[in-house]
């Protein structure tokens, strides 16, 4: 602020007529981490404003691990940000108040992932794209709260819907509204979605979000998960976004999709209608591009140990690099039921997915193939199941240790990520993996106790 009171600086501009819109006094500014995470300040708009210009965060975000244990060298201190006034939506759980987001400026800022999602939007709009996005997520309610989990040592827990069957109307009525609560919630910070309902297994629940701008769309995403976690734990519940929370539970996925619009037209560029498949060449290329980075830069979309359990044996998560039109055993699902709504749906991120980097990951890739103009060379694969390997397609990494060590020696991701990236990202995803290659659970204590 200046002494006469103005607000100094364009971007302190856009962010006070935001503000003036949602009639925010309180703004929760934050940054999304390599976790996943929204690490926020609480501010009033006024000091909000006065720092527009010059505001700062710790650094220590992505030094750190999913249970904040400092792994990266310091200097630990506050560094530059700048707010994306472009971010600011309503936050749904104080009146008057409002949510943005920020991004580092300083030595931190390459290696974030809304900044790594952002380079790769620019490569796209530089190249005449316009990208179209969107998650889905799977998630298992549970009926334990904060302090039953911890109770339990977080073993045996209890299911909220433990009656639930898959797309069960009956659950559905009973638990109306429980349901539309939550899509009012969402909703109120200006979270679009398509459907919400029950899906596989005891607890188990489904959200589409729609479609929107791609940076946009992962903020909603990312937001998603935080305010569904917060309205279940107001309410004595718990959401969990676990890939795979153990036996008795399906594993749940975060599935992204995406599409290139001509920026003027606002034409889906993925679609003719006289292919077999309703692909263009575009999209092929695309297409191939994604199918050969995945397994390169998997941890990019799977970077926790327990993201490897869903693709065990057994469950419906894709197991290769693979595609097919429909098919919900393939790596990258092809859905084009008209031209318009022509996508590609990568299938792979279990639920606890970064949406920031799984987006770039996808964009990135699917760039690469275009600018390389990489022919499609594997057909579709014409099978697939819980038990189902489709012959001759890619396998995926093992483990996420295998998978960091692909990472880290990939060339490709280098060029499109950026090394800082890839060697800082990959330097976490082996800490995370060290982290429990130690932990023995009760299954492997009952199996090799006694023998």
């Amino acid at each position: 602020m200046s002494a006469g009171g103005g607000i100094a600086g364009e971007i302190a501009r856009e962010i006070a007529l935001e503000l003036d819109r949602l009639e925010a006094d309180v703004v929760h500014v934050g940054l999304f981490d390599l976790a996943g995470l929204f690490r926020e300040r609480r501010l009033r708009r006024q000091e909000l404003l006065e720092t527009a210009e010059t505001a700062v965060f710790a650094n220590v975000l992505p030094k750190w691990d999913s249970a904040e244990s400092i792994l990266a060298p310091g200097p630990y201190g506050s560094e530059t940000i700048a707010y994306d006034p472009a971010s600011i939506r309503p936050y749904p759980f104080e009146p008057r108040a409002a949510a943005l987001v920020a991004d580092y400026t300083g030595p931190q800022a390459e290696i974030m992932p809304r900044r790594v999602l952002a380079r790769q939007v620019e490569r796209a709009r530089a190249t005449g794209y316009e990208v179209l996005a969107a998650f889905e997520f799977e998630f298992i309610i549970l009926a334990e709260t904060a302090e039953s989990l911890r109770a339990k040592g977080f073993a045996g827990v209890t299911p909220f819907a433990a009656d639930n069957r898959c797309w069960s109307g009956q659950t559905a009525a009973t638990h109306a509204g429980f349901v539309a609560d939550l899509e009012t919630t969402l909703r109120a910070a200006d979270i679009d979605l398509y459907a919400l309902g029950v899906e596989l297994g005891p607890g188990c629940f489904e959200a589409t979000l729609r479609h929107g701008d791609a940076l946009r769309a992962a903020d909603d995403a990312g937001f998603f998960r935080m305010f569904t976690k917060a309205f279940c734990r107001q309410r004595g519940l718990t959401a969990s976004f676990m890939p795979l929370l153990g036996a008795g539970y399906p594993g749940i996925g975060g599935h992204v999709s995406l599409s290139l619009r001509d920026p003027k037209s606002g034409r889906n560029l993925f679609a003719d209608r006289a292919d077999p498949h309703g692909l263009s060449p575009l999209a092929r290329s695309f297409l191939a591009g994604l199918i050969e980075m995945v397994p390169e830069a998997f941890p990019m979309c799977a970077h926790t140990v327990n993201a490897y359990r869903r693709l065990a044996p057994g469950s419906w998560a894709p197991k290769t690099a693979s595609w097919a039109p429909y098919n919900y055993a393939a790596a990258v699902r092809v859905a084009c039921e008209t031209a318009e709504m022509t996508r590609l749906e990568l299938r792979l991120p279990g639920s606890d997915v970064n949406v920031h980097l799984a987006l770039a990951l996808m964009l990135g890739a699917g760039l690469d193939g275009i600018a390389r103009d990489l022919p499609l060379a594997d057909a579709p694969i014409a099978s697939g199941g819980p038990n189902e390997i489709p012959p001759g397609a890619p396998r995926l990494p093992a483990d996420l240790l295998e998978a960091t060590h692909r990472f880290r020696a990939s060339a490709t991701a280098r060029r499109l990520f950026g090394a800082d990236f890839v060697d800082h990202f990959a330097m976490l995803c082996e800490a995370e993996d060290a982290a429990l290659r130690r932990a023995v659970s009760a299954a492997e204590v009952q199996r090799y106790l006694e023998l």
